[in-house]
């Protein structure tokens, strides 16, 4: 029996700390190596971030920008290494600094080892945070 919990259960709790805005604990599930990728990331962005450190910093001013409320329609699918999970869900909530809704449908590819996050590719829209007076793509760069 594994002393570390299931990669669906740690993705679940982190979309629990997600909602509660705590950043730090967040960042705290990932292994100081992890790396987080944004295949679809536009010109300007970052499409790889690598430690636990650059994750940080990519994700300390979320909350800033992005109001989740919650994940509707999480699906979390096994895959076939026991360590890795992809998940589909939206993102719902309101855009800080417009006040406009923010909705988002995200698609995962989650790796785990030892209880902690260790791959996390994103693939998502980033084109939605770029309606004018967000503010969340100048804080990217």
């Amino acid at each position: 029996m594994s002393e570390h919990p299931a990669p669906a259960d740690l993705y679940r709790h982190s979309l629990r700390l997600l909602l509660d805005k705590n950043i730090p604990a967040w960042v705290g599930l990932w292994a100081d190596d992890g790396i987080m990728e944004f295949p679809f990331a536009p010109q300007g962005w970052p499409g790889r971030l690598d430690g636990k450190e650059a994750i940080a910093a990519y994700m300390r001013h979320y909350p800033d920008h992005i109001d989740l409320h919650d994940f509707p329609d999480l699906r979390i699918h096994q895959t076939t290494d026991p360590e890795t999970i992809v998940v589909e869900m939206r993102g719902v909530g309101r855009m800080v600094k417009t006040d406009n809704p923010f909705d988002m449908t995200y698609i995962a590819v989650v790796t785990v080892q030892d209880g902690r996050i260790t791959s996390y590719r994103d693939y998502w829209n980033p084109l939605v945070t770029l309606e004018p007076g967000a503010g969340f793509a100048e804080s990217t760069q």
